[in-house]
């Protein structure tokens, strides 16, 4: 059975204005999105699930089949703030959903295969598909072994300004020990450089690993991030702001030893739109991936 691609684009319609006005990065338009699909079609992908919000689900279901909706079987599933377990509400106030972890959670019913997750607008490369599918492959029939594509922090920063990254702590073996988000790296007088919550300044090697938001999961990852979830709902359930971010469960997986997470090596750059004046950067990326002949002028 071929893996899944799981596409975490329910931020989309906020951060755009709705899908009328999605980005177009590529030569004839193509958004960053269907390079992802692209990419994980030619690396062997025998499907893809994007989490959505309902707001934008007409002009997202019309997106889709224009693009590629002959080409890999596509399903949708949703995010919204109410989804939660029985005897749980949000606070009143609470405007947006839960973060990535509880998008993960909305497609348990979707996908019962080995998985990958990625980000809507993030740029991966192609390299990195080939290997994440070659590591799902090996996760058929198993549980508790997971997998996550670690980025040379110096293939991901933003020349415009600081950047969130997941950074990790790897075991000998390549398997993950740990993984926290810094929420403020940048590059100061020329060396890799992250601010704690005190506001103390630590330096970062050039080649440690990254979390990007690419993982490798088994069915059974479902299971875990609804028992975590209660008990992150239990604990946060109340804040306004509170996120139920991936990293948070699998550092309490990886913690309590109940999985692995092999750490997959790739030089391949990573870029995204963190700041709109990366915008003509990623273009001039991706026109040159064109050039090299790695992606045609048009995808479709």
């Amino acid at each position: 059975m071929k893996p899944t691609l799981f596409i975490l684009a329910a931020g989309l319609g906020s951060r755009y204005g709705g899908l009328k006005q999605l980005d177009g990065v590529g030569p004839s338009g193509e958004t960053i999105m269907e390079y992802s699909v692209y990419d994980a079609i030619r690396a062997g992908f025998g499907k893809v699930v994007f989490v959505i919000r309902h707001s934008f689900e007409d002009d997202f279901r019309k997106f889709t089949a224009e693009r590629f909706g002959d080409k890999i079987p596509v399903e949708l599933v949703f995010q919204e703030l109410d989804e939660l377990p029985d005897g749980y509400k949000a606070h009143p106030e609470r405007v947006k959903p839960w973060g990535t972890n509880h998008a993960v959670l909305m497609a348990k019913d979707a996908i019962h295969e080995p998985f990958c997750v990625i980000n809507a607008d993030d740029f991966y490369g192609n390299e990195s598909y080939q290997t994440i599918r070659e590591f799902l492959d090996t996760l058929h029939g198993k549980e508790n072994q997971y997998g996550m594509v670690g980025y040379r922090i110096q293939n991901t920063l933003s020349e415009s300004g600081a950047v969130a990254r997941g950074v990790c702590q790897t075991k000998a073996d390549g398997f993950l020990a740990s993984v926290v988000e810094r929420t403020h790296i940048e590059r100061i007088d020329g060396q890799i450089k992250y601010k704690d919550d005190k506001g103390e300044w630590f330096a970062v090697e050039e080649n440690t690993p990254v979390s990007m938001n690419m993982w490798a999961f088994t069915p059974d990852y479902f299971r875990y991030s609804i028992d975590y979830f209660r008990e992150f709902l239990k604990e946060r359930g109340q804040e306004l702001k509170s996120e139920f971010f991936i990293p948070l469960l699998v550092n309490h997986l990886v913690e309590t030893k109940t999985a692995t997470v092999k750490v997959l090596d790739t030089k391949a750059q990573w870029f995204g739109v963190t700041y709109r004046e990366d915008r003509p950067t990623v273009v001039a990326k991706i026109q040159e991936l064109t050039e090299q002949g790695i992606y045609p002028k048009k995808l479709w």
